[in-house]
């Protein structure tokens, strides 16, 4: 498959997923791959062979979804977003979770592919926040569309390379080694609940204090899909609850539910939630 035929395919598919073409610019060449592999699976020549094969079997579309999810995950990503998380958003947080009845801090890591963000902010809140307020509760639901990831989440044992971003002092703290790997440690597991859920439509109960979405919807995701699941997680958010986008993504323009979190770095991309968006029940 060449680029053009790429470009052509995807300009014509990805709108129908949900999904944007101008959000695989960057990665176009690792979705052609694949795509080129499964046109040699199925025997056909070109892009306009395998669009024919999508027209008359519904049931590929399904298999181009798969192709066209690229997840990146390593603990400690973006470390200035987890040091801001640590340092500023999560204390905050936590204090006013301390002023409810119910002592409880909920985050959900939207996307969260193969569990290494939502165990970084599970060891962020057990390492750095828990110990100075030890009747505070903490709970985080991670969900992803791919449940081969979330297995691997379950498992929770990991490539040392995708931890060397942590700050050193946690290494020992968050896992035990295990044939060469890195196991994390119950104390850690027992914080994350994992959901198979498709962001794009669907999203775990709420409220919640923290939401991660970064890298996902508001990269990959059509302008139309993306305004719904900016509504989704304000409706789900607690009034002064905080959201994290990825680096180089931006809200949809009319994200009025949404500040900038006090004084944070733009490159840090924080929100919080200012005021919580009515959902029709069925879009939720």
């Amino acid at each position: 498959m060449t680029d053009a035929e790429c470009v052509d395919l995807l300009s014509w598919a990805l709108p129908r997923l949900g999904l944007r073409p101008e959000g695989y610019r960057r990665v176009r060449r690792l979705v052609r791959r694949r795509l080129a592999r499964r046109l040699a699976a199925l025997g056909l020549a070109d892009g306009s062979a395998y669009r024919r094969h999508l027209e008359a079997h519904p049931e590929e579309w399904a298999v181009l979804d798969a192709c066209c999810r690229l997840p990146i995950s390593r603990f400690y990503r973006d470390c200035g977003v987890f040091d801001g998380l640590r340092r500023a958003v999560l204390p905050a947080l936590a204090g006013a979770a301390c002023g409810r009845p119910d002592a409880r801090l909920r985050a959900w890591s939207a996307g969260c592919a193969s569990g290494e963000e939502a165990y970084t902010l599970a060891a962020c809140f057990a390492l750095e926040v828990g110990p100075r307020l030890p009747a505070l509760v903490f709970e985080l639901v991670a969900t992803d569309l791919d449940a081969r990831l979330l297995e691997r989440a379950r498992v929770a044992c990991y490539a040392p390379s995708s931890a060397k971003e942590l700050p050193p002092a946690w290494r020992d703290a968050l896992f035990e080694p295990r044939g060469g790997a890195l196991a994390v440690r119950d104390r850690f597991r027992a914080a994350v609940a994992l959901l198979v859920q498709d962001l794009r439509h669907e999203a775990p109960d709420g409220p919640f204090d923290l939401v991660l979405c970064r890298n996902v919807a508001f990269t990959y995701f059509a302008a139309s899909v993306q305004r719904k699941v900016l509504a989704r997680i304000a409706a789900r958010l607690r009034p002064g609850g905080a959201l994290v986008i990825g680096r180089h993504e931006l809200l949809p323009r009319d994200a009025q539910a949404f500040r900038p979190w006090p004084g944070a770095p733009s490159t840090f991309r924080f929100a919080a939630a200012a005021a919580s968006l009515a959902l029709p029940a069925a879009e939720r």
